[in-house]
């Protein structure tokens, strides 16, 4: 157990050095992206398949409901939780299209659409990509490996520089509560009395 432990956590910080090396600044465009986006009074949504939909249903909770830092309520959803949507969409036109419809419906111009796959090469993401690019909203990839088809679908593709799955999720999540962490400061409300 000793092994398993030690080798997963340095694995982890070898990943970690790696993303505080080459994706800082990738990160804080996408704090710049989310926190413009949501000013302007647009929404985030995100979406994912399997663990990537779970992270995209994390981080719109942290946005909508708030991270750390008290403030209001702000626009955003996770593509990935209205079961009755899905199953309908998948079932009436195919899987590859689940996300790419909810985007036609619900996106405006201005909002951002942020899509996550350890891999980069999801079909139903990309298509939500291209409906996203077609209505004006801005696109933010979180991928992995080497990026996949992501990166010529979305304006900023942030690549985590490892092939393991479970690190790149690792990673997704740090990259997402980042970008949170922005938005709480963005709005901020400041105490009555100060």
């Amino acid at each position: 157990m000793k092994e398993i432990v030690n080798a997963a956590l340095n694995v982890h910080k070898d990943v970690l050095e790696k993303v505080m090396e080459t994706l800082q600044d990738d990160i804080r465009s996408a704090c710049q992206m989310a926190v413009s986006v949501l000013q302007s009074g647009g929404k985030i949504m995100f979406c994912g398949n399997g663990g990537s939909a779970a992270d995209a249903q994390h981080l719109a909770a942290e946005i909508s409901g708030r991270f750390e830092t008290e403030r209001r309520g702000l626009p955003a959803l996770a593509l990935t939780t209205d079961s009755s949507v899905m199953t309908a969409v998948s079932n009436d036109y195919g899987y590859e299209h689940v996300f790419r419809r909810q985007v036609e419906a619900l996106a405006n111009s201005g909002d951002l659409l942020v899509g996550i796959s350890t891999s980069g090469n999801s079909a139903s993401v990309m298509a939500a990509f291209e409906e996203a690019r077609k209505t004006g909203c801005k696109t933010i990839g979180l991928s992995g490996k080497n990026g996949g088809a992501f990166s010529g679908k979305c304006d900023l593709n942030i690549v985590v520089p490892s092939p393991s799955t479970a690190r790149i999720q690792e990673m997704h999540i740090l990259i997402g509560h980042i970008i949170c962490k922005a938005v709480d400061t963005a709005f901020e409300e400041t105490p009555k009395g100060e």
